[in-house]
């Protein structure tokens, strides 16, 4: 078919056109932008580019860091898990090292990608870290509204739709275990402290540090037979997961420490958790304002971890469980003074032994006191402080240990251990005091030497003391079997439902 080419326009007549359709275009877009306000220009797009872009098959699961009010156990998974799969194409990231981290810790950051395998499937992890402002009101009545930093951090993992199935039966626990195991290689115990008081922010905050405490059970100067009993205890709770599960009850532990200060309380819980590999919670009750406040602190709490609430006699005066009386005005309206703190005794028992103390596992809680006597009785039963731990004042047992430690004296027939150890038995003194001793001098002769003269001196002024007249004349026996039956087996209570 032949094409006359005396048919086709002249170029000035297209020309025309093209201008005249220009002219036309830019008359629209100049009253849509005067007249259409740009929030529904923008979204007649979206919804065009919705409508016409090419369908993907991709699925995408977010993982977020927060679940509600308590943490997500898959986001610290995944993070722990992606940080062994750092490929030399990333770009950022974010590096930090503590004195006892196994290694350099390292994290994400914003948006980036990670590649991984999983049974010849590809699968693309993106990290993303938003951070927004916003105004949270403090429940003190007195304070005005704080400004408040809050961040939203979470994973988006990438995947063809038709391995969904897979990926949330076989890769996302397999992406557990490996975070347990990768975990256990490089764990580093943590002391947690509040950040800021619970009460003044609805976020609560655990700010942690490496514990440094080179405490074992090796180190305590305290009788054998009361370590043995403690590491029994301790093992046999960690291996019964299913045991609680079985009869109904939450796994954690109770243990109450009271006793004279110096003995060795704190000593003790850092054992315990250099022992287990177990992160310590140390929560002081004067940043609590309110029962609430310690529901939230219990939710932001790990697994495997101990809650650590020391010198609980003293730390804050707690209401009784009936509260503060109220008066009432003519028309029956109740009112509390003011500068009343709704933290009571029934909050605190709840939170031990409560419904709110399920949510979690393998939790161990401890309290330390000097004074037993001091305490609320329900504070004791069984089921909140499940085992009492007297720790008591040195005892000979306890002299040689700290002698082998500290000086490095192993021979039980040194000249100064006889009388060391016999004045030990006869009056009060503390680990801590001892040691402190044992310390003033390399020479182990000149330290036993002092420790001597410093016994002596303490015992003329200890009001307890037993002298060796009254050993004679019998009558210091009782006070001396007292003293003798300090350290053994019966400093532990079992308490039993």
């Amino acid at each position: 078919m032949a094409v006359s080419f005396s048919s086709i326009p002249p170029a000035s007549t297209i020309f025309g056109a093209y201008a005249s359709v220009s002219a036309f275009i830019m008359l629209i877009q100049t009253m849509l932008n005067q007249f259409v306000p740009r929030q529904v220009q923008q979204y007649v797009l979206n919804m065009i580019h919705h409508y016409f872009r090419p369908r993907t098959n991709n699925a995408t699961i977010v993982v977020e860091e927060r679940d509600g009010m308590s943490g997500n156990e898959v986001y610290t998974a995944a993070e722990t898990y992606l940080c062994t799969k750092i490929r030399p194409n990333i770009e950022r990231l974010k590096i930090s090292k503590r004195h006892k981290d196994v290694g350099v810790n390292i994290k994400f950051a914003q948006c980036e990608k990670i590649a991984d395998f999983y049974d010849g499937v590809e699968l693309e992890w993106r990290f993303v870290h938003e951070e927004r402002k916003k105004t949270s009101k403090v429940i003190d009545e007195d304070t005005d509204n704080v400004l408040i930093e809050s961040e939203k951090r979470y994973f988006e993992l990438c995947f063809d739709k038709k391995y969904k199935e897979m990926v949330l039966d076989y890769y996302i626990p397999f992406v557990l275990e490996r975070a347990k195991v990768i975990k256990a290689e490089k764990k580093v115990v943590k002391l947690h402290t509040l950040a800021c008081a619970a009460s003044y922010s609805s976020s609560v905050v655990w700010d942690s540090i490496n514990l440094e405490h080179p405490s074992t059970f090796d180190t305590l100067a305290m009788d054998p037979g009361m370590k043995k009993s403690i590491i029994e205890d301790l093992n046999r709770f960690v291996r019964r997961k299913e045991f609680y599960r079985k009869v109904g009850r939450a796994w954690k532990r109770g243990y109450l420490l009271y006793g004279p200060p110096g003995t060795g309380k704190s000593s003790l819980i850092a054992a315990i958790a250099n022992y287990l590999k177990f992160d310590i919670y140390d929560l002081e009750l004067t940043n609590v304002k309110r029962d609430s406040d310690l529901r939230k602190l219990l939710l932001r709490t790990a697994n495997r971890s101990i809650l650590v609430i020391e010198d609980i006699d003293c730390t804050v005066e707690l209401p009784d469980r009936k509260g503060p009386s109220a008066s009432t005005d003519g028309h029956g309206h109740c009112h509390r003074p003011r500068d009343h703190q709704q933290f009571t005794l029934s909050g605190l028992l709840n939170f031990i032994d409560g419904l709110w103390s399920s949510c979690g596992d393998e939790r161990i809680i401890i309290f330390t006191t000097n004074n037993k006597d001091k305490l609320d009785p329900a504070l004791l039963r069984p089921g909140r402080m499940d085992m009492h731990i007297h720790m008591s004042y040195l005892t000979p047992d306890g002299f040689k240990l700290l002698a082998s430690t500290y000086l490095n004296v192993h021979d039980p027939n040194h000249p100064c251990f006889l009388e060391i150890e016999d004045m030990i038995k006869n009056m009060q003194v503390t680990p801590a005091e001892v040691a402190e001793e044992l310390m003033k001098s390399d020479d182990a002769d000149v330290a036993l030497d002092g420790l001597v003269d410093f016994l002596r001196c303490k015992k003329k002024t200890d009001p307890n003391a037993v002298t060796e007249k009254q050993i004679d004349d019998g009558d210091g026996d009782d006070d001396r079997k007292a003293k003798e039956v300090i350290a053994d087996d019966s400093d532990i209570e079992l308490v039993t439902h």
